[in-house]
């Protein structure tokens, strides 16, 4: 029986470790999942159909060796020359008219009736009186032999089809009478048939029953229009197996052009069976998961704090996919628009939230995927990199408005600079330029100044934050930092001296000055909750640190980075800027009272009380502001300062730092370092108004 529950009790503890691991490991679970869901998004939007193994373009060599018809193919007829055949036979379309046997019948009709009226018996001899009856109804034979057409615009057509009891006969359309006519035809017709005399007469009555009976027929007229678009050929010859479509060395012209824009249309086509289609869609997934993967190393192996946050990891597949996801469904719609896509806005959204090398780097991948997509793939991706290398380039604080109009300027004309160019390239000459493609580059530059409020709904979405918002942040008249200045007014000017410090220094070592800036400013909020602990607060002689214990006392002083931390929560400030508030102490002890406590001892005490929680800078700028709000803040220890004092002053202080191991999680360099020292010393010279000792 123990047996069985040492059995029992192994197993539990083995599920127990298996879960903890499964916890622990659930980062990366999470980065397995989004890398397959997207791999497998993009592979789905790709379209269905292999890929063409050469790549050509006009007006270059063939770059392979000799190519040969491996089966049977037809020559396809370019869009340009299809459509110009379905306009030519829109042009000489002939319109059937029909005519309405009914409509005739009732004038007919109308005249038997009316002929008594005007030409009443009692006046005239019945033999009179049928001669005239005959020779009216004369007149209305030879005018509805081919009828008439009622008002409105006259045809176009100098021919038309006249459909009658189902005959359809080709005739002139002046054959056929309009109704505005039938004065100038009755005075044709009266010598004719010997009724000039009585002219006025049968005027009066013919205006009054004569109507249209003819009209053309809009749904035959359209039926036979297309059926005869629909006999349109779509290929012009054949190619037959064995033929040699193009020699090495040969330049790629108009006819053998269209050989092989047609083999690749038909060697997509037959590729895409249900035999092989799993093998190309299996080729597919390697090639983008590659893709991908690079894309994870690059973060693993130089951006290891975006790559420990999934949330960013998935802001960046986001719009990766997004931008899969738009080109694939303009090409599909209409390949001509494909420049329309504003590609450079992603370069633009992860400069901004990230750096530059990130943008670049996730930009030229998403390319590359593209690559597989968009027709012309060479002339797409050397545009589209170096759109994203100016993009890149150009683009610098974007809170400022004219800045993104400037850079949107610039890519717009990189873009037609680099289609001029490929356009003089393949044709030799500016003669079959496309300027409507140059309205789709300025569409491209207008779409990719919505860039913008794109960023904000970014910000909310996935609690990210840019420039322009920092710049928000960094009014003093916010709610949060006037509570500071009228709680707490001497940390609130301690707050103003590190940003301006700590700005200085980050512009001079490339860092992001306007985080820093930002970071300093709510680096102390904490300190509203006791602010009369804090020397910079204290306004008379009285310490309230006097009355309490030494490790009491450096509780109090610790808790300030706490209580930073839950004010920050509460006022939602971003995370980024609570990282300045969580590290800008790092490790360090609160020497003066662990100090005190050793006296007060008479020997070692435990550090642990006196030391802040952590963790230790992890970046560039929390480093600057770790060094500038030491240095602002002993600095007003110092009597009497001067050049060497400060310079030895300020070489302790950040020394001590490093000695102590705090920047070892940050990427910031030993001559980044002496360059952040050598600006604290030159700020804080300049704060003293310190002059050049002359020697006596």
């Amino acid at each position: 029986m123990p047996e069985v529950f040492s059995i029992f009790g192994e197993q539990a503890i083995s599920m127990t470790h298996l879960l903890d691991k499964l916890y622990r490991s659930q980062a990366l679970i999470y980065k397995y999942i989004l890398y397959f869901a997207t791999v497998g998004a993009i592979v789905f939007f790709f379209p269905r159909g292999g890929q063409f193994k050469y790549e050509y373009q006009k007006g270059k060599p063939w770059q392979y060796e000799n190519l040969y018809a491996e089966f049977d193919f037809s020559i396809r007829k370019s869009a340009e020359e299809l459509d110009a055949e379905r306009q030519q036979v829109k042009d000489q379309q002939v319109p059937y008219y029909r005519y309405n046997t009914e409509k005739a019948q009732a004038v007919y009709d109308a005249y038997q009736a009316a002929f008594p009226e005007y030409f009443p018996r009692a006046v005239m001899t019945g033999r009179e009186w049928e001669r005239l009856r005959r020779q009216g109804r004369a007149v209305l034979d030879s005018m509805y032999r081919t009828g008439f057409i009622g008002g409105g615009a006259a045809p176009q057509k100098e021919e038309v089809y006249l459909v009658r009891d189902n005959e359809a006969r080709r005739m002139p359309l002046s054959r056929i009478h309009r109704i505005g006519q039938l004065n100038a035809i009755l005075r044709g017709l009266a010598p004719e048939v010997g009724i000039q005399d009585e002219l006025p007469r049968f005027q009066d009555l013919f205006f009054k029953i004569v109507q249209p009976n003819v009209a053309q027929d809009a749904d035959l007229t359209q039926r036979e229009l297309e059926e005869q678009l629909a006999r349109i050929s779509l290929t012009r010859g054949t190619v037959d197996e064995g033929a040699l479509i193009i020699a090495k060395g040969e330049v790629v012209e108009v006819d053998n052009l269209k050989m092989l824009d047609s083999l690749r249309e038909e060697y997509q086509s037959t590729l895409w069976t249900e035999s092989n289609a799993y093998f190309v869609l299996a080729g597919y997934t390697i090639l983008v998961a590659l893709v991908l993967i690079m894309l994870l190393l690059f973060l693993k192996k130089y951006r290891p704090q975006v790559y420990n946050n999934n949330v960013k990891v998935t802001f960046i597949f986001f719009n990766i996919l997004m931008m899969v996801f738009l080109t694939t469904f303009v090409v599909k719609y209409d390949e001509q628009l494909v420049f329309v896509v504003p590609l450079c806005v992603l370069p633009l959204i992860l400069k901004t939230f990230f750096d530059a090398r990130l943008g670049l780097f996730a930009h030229v991948l998403a390319v590359l995927i593209l690559g597989f997509v968009v027709p012309n793939s060479y002339e797409y991706i050397f545009l589209q990199i170096i759109a994203g290398i100016v993009t890149i380039l150009t683009v610098s604080e974007l809170y400022k408005r004219a800045n993104l109009f400037i850079s949107v300027g610039q890519i717009t004309l990189i873009y037609i600079l680099g289609y001029f160019a490929f356009h003089i390239i393949h044709e030799g000459n500016l003669d079959n330029v496309i300027w409507a493609n140059f309205g789709f580059f300025l569409l491209n530059g207008m779409i990719t100044l919505f860039v913008q409020p794109l960023i904000y709904i970014y910000e909310k979405m996935f609690g990210m934050v840019s420039d322009v918002s920092l710049l928000e942040l960094s009014d003093t008249n916010s709610r949060l930092l006037k509570e500071l200045s009228t709680k707490a007014p001497g940390t609130f000017n301690h707050s103003l001296q590190v940003a301006n410090l700590a700005e200085a220094a980050a512009n001079e070592v490339g860092a992001n000055a306007m985080l820093v800036r930002v970071g300093a400013l709510y680096h102390d909020i904490g300190k509203m909750n006791n602010p009369t602990y804090f020397t910079e607060n204290q306004t008379t002689n009285i310490n309230p640190h006097d009355d309490l214990a030494p490790a009491e006392s450096a509780g109090i002083i610790i808790r300030h980075v706490i209580e930073g931390i839950e004010l920050a929560r509460k006022y939602n400030l971003p995370d980024r800027v609570i990282d300045f508030i969580r590290t800008h102490h790092g490790t360090t002890l609160v020497y003066y009272f662990y100090k005190k406590a050793r006296e007060k001892a008479g020997g070692e005490v435990d550090q642990k009380p006196f030391r802040y929680p952590g963790p230790i800078p992890f970046s560039k700028e929390t480093a600057i502001l770790m060094m500038a709000d030491s240095v602002e803040a002993a600095s007003k220890s110092l009597v009497n300062p001067t050049f060497s004092i400060i310079d030895e002053f300020v070489d302790r202080i950040v020394g001590g730092q490093m000695q102590a191991g705090q920047f070892l999680n940050s990427d910031i360099t030993l001559k980044e370092i002496e360059t952040v020292k050598k600006v604290l010393k030159q700020r804080l010279t300049n704060i003293y108004h310190l002059r050049v000792e002359y020697p006596e």
